[in-house]
């Protein structure tokens, strides 16, 4: 798949206090490397419709369509050959065999590529929007839960039933306009800080897309840091 670039604003709450005047605009290239050809590159490029601010995040996503030591090879690979300030690979569990998901993850942390898994899929991370998930999901029955919840939803006025689309270019939209992103960051994070050892396969339900999600909503104090840090330098 071709990769795809798209450009969104971004700042922290520091930078919106400032002047437009003494306002400096920070770049940051980050590389999103997909497991899926649609549903997560799909969810991923609509944040170029709602940022805005000082920090510039040049995104480029990439949809393989391969399994999970894949993406991470892929993404190692091309954050050696190009200077990206973050390099995500995203993958979910699925029916991989444990060995290969737990390797997976352990081969991007060692070769510093930050890794936004799903066990057992992405969309765990549709459904946080809507209820705090704490037991086990199959990720064949995340369609009819998503379905379920959207209808269930106050603001949901349509007469039609509402039916959950794996590759609908619309999910974005659909899961933050009948649900809540910032309930998804709490509920979502929560739940994986109750995790402690490194036995990824096991940990059913568990997502660390919040971690990406933050990050391209500004609020990744770490990069932040660094990003100011190399405004400073350029002035010395």
């Amino acid at each position: 798949m071709a990769a795809k670039r798209i450009k969104i604003d971004n700042a922290s709450s520091k930078f919106r206090r400032q002047s437009q005047r003494e306002q400096k605009v920070i770049r940051c290239s980050v590389l999103i490397v997909c497991e899926g050809t649609k549903t997560e590159p799909n969810y991923f490029e609509a944040f170029a419709e709602k940022q805005q601010g000082v920090i510039v995040y040049d995104i480029e996503v990439k949809g393989l369509g391969r399994g999970t030591k894949d993406v991470v090879e892929k993404a190692i690979d091309l954050k050696n050959k190009n200077n990206y300030d973050r390099v995500w690979a995203v993958f979910d569990r699925d029916e991989f065999p444990a060995k290969d998901f737990n390797e997976a993850i352990a081969m991007g942390q060692k070769n510093s590529i930050e890794v936004a898994w799903s066990n057992e899929a992405f969309e765990l991370w549709y459904l946080y929007h809507f209820q705090n998930v704490i037991t086990g999901v199959s990720r064949k029955d995340y369609e009819e839960k998503i379905s379920t919840a959207v209808n269930a939803s106050p603001k949901y006025k349509s007469k039609k039933k509402y039916r959950y689309a794996k590759k609908d270019p619309n999910n974005y939209k659909i899961m933050t306009t009948y649900g809540s992103m910032e309930s998804a960051l709490r509920y979502a994070e929560a739940k994986h800080l109750e995790y402690a050892d490194s036995r990824y396969a096991n940990q059913n339900p568990c997502t660390t897309i919040y971690q990406l999600v933050r990050q391209l909503l500004g609020r990744d104090e770490k990069l932040n840091a660094e990003l100011i840090a190399r405004i400073g330098e350029n002035e010395l």
